[in-house]
């Protein structure tokens, strides 16, 4: 889960020293960038900045040479830096201001410290990745250090950070430490493969605050492994959320306790969801799990077929759970009292798309027992539609007393009902081809708040069944954005804050397409289109060919 995390605004006084004792360097190394002077040791400037940090050190100090107490003369410079350019990066930085100097490199002996024991998690990480020491909190300031801190900016945006290249030092700070961890993460791009971060500062949020990837693991097994190496390259990504749809006609593949015959031979333990769960959340994003209902459950009704929805005529019906029986109820909610605990963020997927009672001609000639149970229930004038949405609110209390926010795909959102869906619930806009089908603005206009699921642009299908075909990134970075929620075009600007993200996904149709190595490397570039357009607002710098190429340099 995302761990939005503030540091308490009662600190102790050692903590404060850290951060005079910067601004006191830096104001000194600040000095020197305005002349653009620095000593140099080597051509690439590797261990300039080394140099620059203890001059100044030992000027703070007062720690002259020879021990006379007294400041080192200023050394001749043999160097002077041209302005620094903008970090390069997927997906590119918001703000850079730039300045003169060497910029900074990992080396051996820099350390990377903390202001904060909440910021431990990312400390460790970001040590690791770069060949650093983790040397824990501390307020001394030492050539070469990587420090990450929290910081008091009330209001402010909590995924947002600030990172400063001055002085042959860093320090990523933002108000969270979500925000910290996503400044690591333009960190490790600027230096990946022997780079160096520029000087300068970079002032960085994204334009979403809901960023996923959504992964079908029911008709399709994916190792655990697998899903772990995802897991990772959306956090280098600044993702925050994976969905996992894991339950459909074809499986149920996530062990259970409370129902485990309904569960597939080819499964995830909970052992092995706990471990991607955890690891998330090292990466700050949020496991969002989908048990779709009240269709799409022919795995679950295969263990339970007599709660399988038959029609007047007593045949059965794909994949649809019968409604009208107390019994079904109680199984959904079984499981999703069971998940909640497997799955501790805030967000959950309830599905509601695709009931098959509702695509024919008419539902309650077709279903009698559905029409039945919803005049009883709702009054005479009521429909299969009612009965449906009043599953998807009573499933949504039933979640909800875990403390979460729920979606639901538009096509569970039906038209002629006159029981309204519950308020809280958001729209995850996928298609306009279902039956009755109403257009974004329908939802945005009544206040809805809407994910996109564009499937036009951010659908990998495999085996392109239907009309469907490989998404490719040139097509999202150079056509789509947020508000193109259906088909190619935008809803109005004025609906851009009720677009709350979106989500890239892959269905896996027709399972045996691919194998999970060639959809991994079929979605890489389509998943660095969609981080960038999620994060980044403007309209790209880079050409795709350029976009393209920085993504082999960066890996």
């Amino acid at each position: 889960m995302s761990r939005h995390r503030r540091r308490a605004p009662q600190r102790k006084q050692q903590q404060r020293v850290a951060p005079r004792a910067l601004i006191a360097g830096g104001l000194v190394v600040a000095l020197g960038l305005g002349l653009g002077l620095y000593a140099a040791s080597d051509d690439d400037g590797g261990s300039t900045g080394a140099t620059a940090g203890r001059g100044t050190a030992r000027g703070t100090d007062g720690d002259g040479p020879a021990g006379t107490g007294r400041a080192p003369a200023t050394p001749t410079p043999s160097r002077s830096y041209a302005l620094s350019t903008a970090p390069r990066t997927i997906p590119a930085v918001g703000a850079h201001t730039p300045a003169r100097g060497p910029g900074w490199r990992p080396a051996a002996g820099h350390r990377v410290v903390v202001s904060d024991g909440d910021l431990a998690d990312e400390g460790r990480l970001i040590a690791g990745e770069l060949g650093m020491a983790y040397a824990g909190q501390k307020s001394d300031v030492r050539a070469g250090d990587l420090r990450l801190a929290l910081n008091d900016d009330t209001g402010a945006n909590p995924e947002s950070y600030t990172m400063t290249v001055r002085g042959g030092r860093v320090t990523v700070s933002g108000p969270s430490d979500a925000g910290v961890f996503y400044g690591t993460r333009t960190l490790k791009q600027e230096v990946r493969g022997g780079g160096t971060a520029p000087e300068g500062v970079v002032r960085d949020a994204p334009a979403k605050p809901q960023r996923g990837f959504m992964l079908d693991i029911a008709r399709k097994h994916f190792t655990a492994g697998w899903i772990e190496d995802r897991v990772r390259e959306l956090g280098d990504l600044k993702f925050n959320q994976l969905g996992l749809h894991f339950s459909d006609d074809q499986a149920f593949r996530i062990e259970s306790d409370s129902h485990p015959e309904i569960v597939a031979p080819q499964h995830l333990t909970k052992a092995q969801v706990r471990k991607i769960v955890a690891l998330a959340a090292e990466r700050h994003i949020t496991v969002v799990p989908e048990i779709d209902s009240p269709g799409h459950l022919g795995a679950v009704l295969a263990a339970r077929p007599a709660l399988q929805l038959r029609n007047v005529n007593g045949v059965p019906t794909r994949g649809a759970i019968d409604i009208s029986k107390e019994d079904s109820a109680a199984l959904l909610d079984d499981l999703l009292d069971e998940y909640a605990d497997l799955f501790p963020g805030a967000q959950w997927h309830l599905g509601g798309d695709e009931y098959q009672a509702l695509t024919v001609a008419n539902p309650s000639a077709s279903y009698p027992q559905l029409a039945a149970a919803s005049r009883a229930r709702f009054g005479s004038g009521a429909g299969v539609a009612d009965l449906a949405t009043g599953w998807l609110n009573d499933r949504a209390d039933t979640v909800r007393a875990h403390g979460r926010t729920m979606r639901v795909w538009n096509d569970g959102f039906f038209r002629n009902a006159s029981v309204k869906p519950a308020s809280d619930l958001v729209v995850a806009y996928w298609t306009g081809k279902e039956i009755g089908a109403r257009v974004p603005t329908d939802y945005l206009a009544a206040g809805r708040k809407v994910l996109n699921y564009n499937d036009e642009y951010l659908y990998y299908v495999l085996g392109e069944p239907q009309t469907f075909v490989y998404p490719t990134g040139q097509r999202i970075y150079e056509q789509w954005t947020p508000r193109v929620l259906r088909g190619s075009t935008a809803v109005p600007a004025r609906y851009d804050a009720q677009i709350l993200g979106g989500s890239f996904a892959v269905w896996c149709d027709l399972a045996n397409s691919q194998t999970q190595d060639q959809v991994a490397a079929g979605i890489r570039m389509p998943l660095r289109a969609t981080a960038q357009k999620l994060w980044d607002a403007r309209e790209p710098s880079l050409s795709w060919a350029q976009f393209t190429a920085l993504a082999g340099r960066l890996g």
